[in-house]
């Protein structure tokens, strides 16, 4: 693996699912060590679950397990244990992401490692943080971070409408960038004062972060109702629009001094600043829903690709609605380095969300088997292969 900042740094992933292991994949983009802990047999849970009706797939898994290798030990078991402390005397930081009350079961709670390495980084997420009644609840992305803040009600065409279905990992990988940021802000203070501690997050708080402008309304005694539907959005102005190929746009022109007119001569609409209706931004606010349909009728005549370059001339902040297959080969995604290749050429990844000036990520290492690396792990961390091999018809690693 190519040198990077992290470069030395070894992480711990004794996570499941998304949010925990993807923390763990971003310091590994940056060439962190990172060492996968799974129980035997199945493996982390994440690895079963298949995006493809019909097909077995680890696509999912390749997202979040890339760059890492794989252990695979039995924690409830003593010898296991063992092997964990052992790794643990020059592990850096530990990510979980158990139910509180599993970590003190398997004796791998915060107090039980930071007891064997003062200067360890403990990066913990909870589904609703670590005090209150909550804290020893389980809870995923769906259900915490969306469901429980306000974010699922919100995210709807019309106050009648069901609540809209997450879609996987939607909140756990901003979440799992919350983790990062804390590990990287202990390990900061680590360089500092010489000792590690406690890093956590949770996916109700970052919900709530997520949702926040909405929530700061409510913090300051606003009632917040349902958002209004399209037909009735409080700016025509900043609403999506179909175009006449079916495609969707959505248009932000907040900047109306500026950009009125040039939008209103890029649609042949520009008798519209002389109606009275719309001939200031409060008449045009007061009368949205009427501007909203004589617009969506003009943008219902041409096709998407013929209204692209008439906006982007007039200066027009606007975004195409596209589906995920268009936004999977989204040249400028490539560019920018947020859709990358596996070092072997075979297929592209997502990226971390950021990039540090001068530092190069290292290339993308397809996810590992289950206990692909168990006993090169075990050999690094000082075992024989005689230990190795006890530890194995034991039942504790499988390799």
């Amino acid at each position: 693996m190519a040198d990077g900042i992290f470069e030395g740094l070894k992480v711990i992933d004794c996570a499941s699912w998304i949010a925990g292991p993807a923390a763990a994949t971003i310091l590994s983009d940056f060439g962190a060590e990172v060492i996968k802990i799974e129980p035997p047999g199945l493996g982390d849970p994440w690895r079963a679950l298949s995006p493809v009706p019909g097909k077995v797939t680890d696509y999912w898994w390749q997202l979040t397990a890339r760059n890492k290798r794989s252990l695979a030990i039995d924690l409830k078991h003593p010898e296991g244990l063992g092997v964990l402390h052992r790794l643990l005397g020059s592990t850096d930081v530990f990510i979980t992401n158990f139910p509180l009350p599993v970590r003190e079961r398997l004796k791998i709670a915060a107090a039980d490692l930071l007891a064997i390495n003062p200067r360890l980084v403990y990066g913990s997420i909870t589904a609703y943080g670590e005090a209150g009644d909550e804290a020893d609840r389980t809870g995923f992305d769906a259900t915490a971070y969306r469901a429980r803040t306000g974010l699922m009600d919100m995210v709807r065409a019309t106050a009648e409408t069901e609540p809209s279905r997450s879609m996987p990992g939607m909140g756990d990988h901003p979440t799992a960038t919350a983790l990062y940021a804390a590990i990287v802000t202990a390990l900061y203070r680590r360089e500092r004062t010489g000792q590690g501690g406690v890093a956590q997050t949770s996916l109700l708080q970052n919900g709530l972060w997520a949702n926040g402008c909405f929530v700061q309304n409510r913090l300051f005694g606003e009632h917040v109702g349902h958002r209004p539907p399209r037909t009735e959005a409080p700016s025509a102005l900043a609403n999506h629009y179909r175009c006449s190929d079916g495609r969707w746009f959505l248009m932000a022109l907040h900047n109306e001094p500026r950009q009125l007119a040039g939008f209103l001569k890029a649609i042949e609409a520009e008798h519209l600043a002389e109606d009275p209706r719309f001939a200031t931004p409060p008449a045009r606010r007061a009368n949205a829903k009427a501007l909203t349909a004589i617009l969506g009728e003009i943008f219902a005549r041409r096709d998407l690709a013929a209204w692209r370059p008439l906006l982007e001339q007039a200066g027009v902040t606007f975004g195409a609605v596209f589906s995920v297959n268009e936004a999977a080969d989204d040249r400028q995604a490539r560019e920018i380095g947020a859709l990358v290749p596996f070092a072997d050429g075979a297929g592209l990844t997502v990226s971390s969300p950021f990039h540090i000036d001068g530092a190069s990520k290292v290339a993308a290492i397809r996810a590992p088997a289950i206990g692909q690396h168990s006993e090169m792990v075990l050999r690094d961390a000082g075992y024989s292969a005689d230990e190795v091999a006890r530890l194995t018809t034991l039942g504790v690693l499988q390799k």
